[in-house]
């Protein structure tokens, strides 16, 4: 029987003992770090600068110790909202996938692409599959357009001045125009999509807030345009709308989104 390969990278190894440690202990200098770590002082001196210069760690120079810097607040911070925001959006997205046995997808921006986080699949043989950890555009997609209408001016910016793929026949490929649908979708509150990133696809999608009032997330339900008629479009924006008021009050922001004003 052969031995199981270590495709273990000893550098990064090494680099996340260091940040490790500093988490469980608090701000260390290099000499206790060594010896805590079994590692040289040279060497942990050059790990330290390394995730200094790229914020990871952070030094003390009056008293020449280390202590977690910003970037790894910031994952942890991230890596909290995004574990409650699944443990938030997870019933509703089993509802509306019960409700209406379409696919439901929940999608975060990640820079200039979005990121699947979770989905529930329809049991119909004719479906459309997009799993967690699915990266795709911004310009095009129900939820994908709903983070560019919310995002940052300068990611809207960005992903206007650069290539716009056409992926369907009703994809934005003009940034004016496009520019104007993300203000639509900004003022309307949801975005309604047809064949414009899967041909034959639709994709009813709204966006959820999080702290600070900032949209974190979009949940949507889509599915082959064969299955939606006009009716059934309204009845499933009206419960979007809803599963994403509470996942968002879960998370403890009201959306603001006047779920009167949709039939």
């Amino acid at each position: 029987m052969s031995e199981a390969k270590d495709y273990r990278i000893a550098a990064v190894d090494r680099a996340l003992s260091v940040l490790e440690i500093l988490s469980e202990r608090g701000e260390l200098g290099v000499t206790e770090m060594s010896k805590e770590l079994g590692m040289t002082k040279s060497l942990v001196f050059r790990i330290l600068h390394t995730l200094e210069a790229r914020g990871y760690v952070a030094k003390d120079e009056v008293r020449s110790i280390y202590g977690l810097g910003y970037r790894a607040w910031h994952l942890g911070d991230e890596a909290a909202k995004q574990r409650g925001l699944m443990l938030a959006a997870e019933p509703h997205m089993d509802a509306l996938r019960d409700r209406f046995n379409e696919n439901v997808n929940l999608v975060v921006r990640d820079g200039l692409n979005t990121l699947v986080v979770a989905t529930r699949h329809s049991r119909h043989s004719m479906r459309l599959y997009a799993e967690p950890g699915r990266h795709g555009p911004l310009h095009a997609g129900g939820g994908s357009m709903v983070l560019l209408a919310y995002a940052p001016a300068d990611v809207r910016q960005e992903t206007l001045a650069g290539t716009l793929t056409k992926y369907a026949s009703r994809t934005i490929t003009d940034p004016m125009e496009l520019d104007r649908k993300l203000a639509r979708i900004a003022s309307d509150g949801f975005h309604l999509t047809r064949n414009d990133l899967d041909e034959g696809a639709f994709s009813v999608a709204v966006p959820i807030y999080g702290p600070g009032g900032n949209v974190i997330a979009a949940i949507s339900v889509a599915g082959p345009v064969a299955r939606l008629d006009k009716e059934l479009q309204a009845l499933i924006l009206k419960e979007v709308l809803a599963a994403s008021a509470a996942i968002s009050s879960s998370l403890g922001v009201p959306t603001g989104v006047d779920q009167t004003a949709v039939a």
